[in-house]
């Protein structure tokens, strides 16, 4: 039985319909915004960002604050009944800060420090930046902050990339001094004797990058752990201006879905609830499955950085303005889109952009309110259609639940250690992937994942999966071998376990530091494949092709499952499973077509007693289900993420909420169809 979660925004606790208004590029133009505010309540608003990139409107000059214009919108808005999630502005800095503070701009690997322009680089060490956004952040809180139209503080915006200015070069270096203390330890965790590298102090130590050091993968792996730390530092400073006037109002920062530049679990902890900006590309040619499976696993992703509901803070209503074929969204596609982010823990429909932009880099971008200006678009009409049904559903579902008999690990810091491995293969390994890949079973067929680092606890969960775990780090071999030792049914694949924390590779055939006693089994050497290679192997009466990696292993304790049928390792174990206290491991040593990952998660189902959502039903490629529940019901997504006319057949009665009627037998979903289906928990 799920939970019910409290409210994410207490003074509005309900579905948020709406999205980023920039009012700041139409003070000149008061009939318009007056038009966008009668235009946002047809289209069922009652959520608009402000303020993301306002700081030059709001400090035209050094210390003088021009805040009419905002009061004037947050007071209409709130007038029709729209509430206000306010930003505070340090995305994006006035010419006259960088003009006064050159310092505040970022500064390249090259050494090149960057002139203004674009938004994102600034530096986050810079104690001038700090100072300016503090003393911006704290005039908005002290005249926003308890103003009842406004419900969380939408803290700067996509926070990423690094700089490589002296301040950072000696911020690093006092990071490093602090966790390793001694330069010896440092030298030791990096393996520094390699090309004579070795440090005589935390002096000689510069940041990674092109005219620097290269060849030191834990100086990389602790330069990408430092730049986390130094964001999340710099948010911690913004959160405590606002929160320090009023801190009853919860603050969140929109993240950017599997982004690499941050490990997002540590800005997790700093924020009372996780929103993020989520961009799809639909309908490329044969690719809008995969996409929606991604898509959904990403959801989950962000939902499980806090283990609650979270926020859609970015979404587009139609196009964007940024791929090389910018595709609109087929009509239903953004119904579809956005009731899939509800299933999976949205509390919101937001979107990137209320209004359209006139003028500069954005003004392709889809939004809300097109050029026209009118009610008369498509997007439009689809959008009011959508608000209506949020409503709707909005009391029924809003704080639900996602339970996970299931959890794949995907983790950050290991992804960035595998992509620095050099060997043995340096492309290819899509990490992100494979992890989707082994999401798609289970999305497929309504069975409940939660996506997690290795940080986690996994003892809850009936099967967990753990694609291409290069470093183990977090103790995770300990947490893991209790965990099948207790019962649970595990999953390992190729290039795991391969090194620790600081990228140095385990030594020794069979070691507890591997989990070679939990897989009873331990690797020789590891078989890199060109693209135009394949092996393969005969499993479950149906032959497989393995690609990329295939691992040469030899099972201590485990049964061969299947075994591989070319080349010199011609009947070594491909897969292989090992019984381990009460519970199970498997391993998969290569790489391996997504027909056969779906048949070992549904082997893996099946040893655990887990069915889909729906029961022991046929489910048709293309959809997907996912569910949330509260103490009482159970709520059934059902989207049909294909161009194709699907029917899914059904074991029992359902209501279907979004047009109270009442299912039976089988459930016809048109192109880009869904249905959400009600039971009794």
């Amino acid at each position: 039985m799920g939970k019910k979660f409290k409210p994410l925004t207490p003074k509005y606790p309900h579905m948020l319909h709406g999205g980023d208004y920039n009012p700041d590029q139409w003070i000149d133009y008061p009939e318009i915004i007056e038009k966008d505010i009668e235009l946002m309540k047809k289209a069922h608003i009652n959520n608009v960002s402000l303020g993301i990139f306002s700081w030059a409107h709001l400090e035209p000059k050094k210390d003088v604050f021009e805040f009419e214009w905002l009061d004037k919108v947050i007071e209409k808005l709130y007038e029709a009944g729209i509430y206000i999630n306010l930003a505070t502005p340090s995305g994006a800095r006035p010419h006259w800060l960088a003009d006064e503070y050159p310092e505040v701009l970022r500064v390249d690997e090259k050494g090149v420090r960057a002139h203004f322009g674009f938004r994102h680089n600034h530096c986050m060490t810079s104690p001038v930046y700090r100072e300016r956004v503090r003393i911006i952040n704290t005039k908005l809180a002290q005249r926003y902050g308890k103003h009842p139209a406004v419900i969380m503080w939408h803290i700067s915006n996509e926070y990423g990339g690094e700089c490589h200015c002296p301040l950072c070069q000696q911020a690093f270096r006092d990071y490093l001094k602090e966790k390793y203390v001694t330069v010896e330890k440092m030298n030791h965790a990096w393996w520094a004797r390699f090309w004579s590298h070795t440090y005589s102090s935390f002096d000689e130590v510069e940041s990674p990058g092109a005219i620097s050091e290269t060849a030191i993968n834990g100086l990389w792996l602790d330069w990408w752990r430092f730049t986390t730390y130094q964001t999340t530092d710099f948010m911690k400073n913004e959160i405590a201006a606002v929160k320090a006037v009023n801190p009853e109002i919860p603050v969140t920062t929109n993240m950017m879905g599997l982004y690499d530049g941050l490990c997002y679990p540590k800005l997790a902890k700093e924020i009372d609830f996780v929103s993020w900006d989520s961009y799809p590309y639909w309908h490329v040619p044969n690719e809008n499955v995969k996409e929606a499976y991604t898509e959904s696993f990403t959801h989950d992703y962000i939902r499980c950085l806090k283990m609650k509901p979270f926020i859609l803070m970015e979404s587009t209503t139609g196009t964007v303005n940024w791929r090389p074929v910018s595709k609109m969204k087929k009509p239903g596609m953004h119904r579809l889109a956005i009731l899939n982010a509800i299933g999976h823990g949205a509390e919101s429909g937001l979107y990137f952009q209320i209004r359209q932009s006139r003028g500069s880099a954005e003004k392709m971008h889809s939004a809300v309110i097109s050029h026209t200006g009118t009610e008369n678009t498509r997007v439009f009409k689809e959008v009011s259609e959508l608000g209506a049904d949020m409503k709707k559903i909005s009391d029924l579902i809003y704080g639900s639940d996602n339970p996970a008999a299931v959890a794949i690990i995907y983790d950050k810091e290991s992804k960035w250690a595998l992509n620095q491995s050099n060997g043995p293969r340096n492309c290819g390994l899509d990490y992100d992937g494979l992890c989707t890949q082994y999401y798609k079973y289970f999305w497929q067929n309504g069975i409940g994942v939660d996506v997690l680092d290795s940080s986690a606890d996994f003892k809850d969960y009936k099967i967990v999966i753990a694609p291409m775990l290069y470093m183990y780090h977090n103790d995770i071999q300990d947490k893991l071998r209790k965990y099948v030792e207790a019962g649970g049914i595990l999953l390992s694949t190729a290039f795991s376990g391969v090194a620790d924390e600081n990228d140095l590779c385990f030594l020794g055939e069979a070691t507890d530091e591997k989990l070679s006693d939990v897989f009873g089994m331990w690797v020789e050497e590891i078989d890199a494949l060109f693209e135009e290679e394949f092996n393969e192997t005969f499993f479950g009466n149906d032959t497989y092709k393995l690609r990329e990696l295939c691992e040469v292993i030899h099972t201590t304790t485990a049964e061969t499952l299947a075994v591989y049928g070319n080349d010199y390792y011609k009947d070594f174990p491909v897969i292989t499973k090992n019984k381990y206290g009460k519970g199970i491991a498997y391993h998969i040593a290569a790489n391996c077509e997504i027909q056969l990952i779906e048949k070992m998660c549904s082997l893996l189902a099946e040893e655990a007693k887990i069915t889909g959502i729906l029961g022991n039903v046929s489910i048709p490629d293309g959809i997907g289900i996912n569910y949330r529940e509260n103490e009482a019901k159970r709520y059934i997504f059902v989207g049909n993420f294909s161009d194709k006319e699907k029917t899914v057949s059904l074991s029992k009665t359902y209501t279907n909420i979004l047009n109270d009627g009442v299912v039976f037998d089988d459930v016809k979903l048109e192109p880009y169809g869904i249905v959400i289906l009600e039971e009794d928990v």
